[in-house]
């Protein structure tokens, strides 16, 4: 029997798909107007110069970007990963959250880092936001990569973690935050996780849009923060910081 493969998903599979059928209607369109025209069962007018030219150049454009989207969420996002947490020096004992966990890519990374230590993933398992998001993906994922033991899985949202204050180590989220649409909300979900984060710990975080935003928010509670970027990731400019939190 063949071994079970980890596996994290599509983000944003709504926005691939849509931009996939686009780009292919766009092309057959711009395909068959050029054999209409070629065969002269319809005329050349501005409609089909739109299709002929512009749906063609729009619509591998448009096929381009699905692409490039799931490229990143299938390799390129694991590569941001690796660098998100090798910006600190691992002891192996520590307590890791994940916050926005989705299907695991972050906690169990983690975990695999962490052979004395626990890992907890929290999300509001939202699929709209990563394909197939939910308790048991992830778990599934902990199962494939040896690591179910040190990982526990949270139903939880960022604004209002469900944990004490300094409970971890180390605080991380990738490309979750920017999620919640309102900027009152992101600031809630940054200063609950340096609520949790004891004294000393670490938040590692990459996200797109408003990361810069929340190291600066993050400065301001008296973290020293290292910000990393840009980085093109899925097609917004990302960027990624370790702040720790004095001691």
């Amino acid at each position: 029997m063949a071994k079970a493969r980890e596996d994290y998903g599509i983000d944003a599979p709504t926005v691939v798909r849509n931009l996939a059928v686009i780009g292919l209607s766009l092309l057959v369109a711009s395909a068959l107007t050029r054999v209409l025209l070629d065969l002269q069962i319809v005329g050349p007018s501005l409609l089909t110069h739109i299709l002929r030219i512009n749906g063609l150049s729009i619509g591998i454009v448009c096929c381009l970007m699905a692409f490039w989207m799931i490229a990143s969420s299938k390799w390129l996002k694991q590569k941001v990963a690796r660098a998100l947490l090798d910006s600190r020096d691992w002891r192996g004992d520590e307590t890791v959250l994940d916050v926005g966990c989705g299907r695991g890519l972050v906690a169990i990374a983690a975990a695999r880092r962490v052979r004395h230590g626990k890992v907890t993933g929290v999300d509001i398992w939202q699929e709209v936001d990563l394909g197939g998001n939910s308790p048991e993906a992830i778990r599934a994922n902990a199962e494939a990569a040896g690591v179910a033991d040190r990982l526990a899985v949270d139903t939880g949202d960022a604004r209002a973690l469900p944990y004490p204050d300094a409970s971890f180590d180390v605080v991380a989220s990738m490309t979750a935050i920017h999620n919640i649409p309102d900027a009152e909300g992101r600031r809630a979900a940054i200063a609950e996780a340096w609520r949790v984060t004891r004294p000393g710990g670490q938040i590692l975080i990459f996200d797109i849009r408003h990361a810069r935003t929340y190291a600066a928010q993050l400065r301001a509670l008296g973290a020293e923060v290292k910000l990393t970027g840009p980085i093109l990731l899925w097609g917004p400019i990302g960027w990624r910081f370790s702040a720790v939190k004095p001691g």
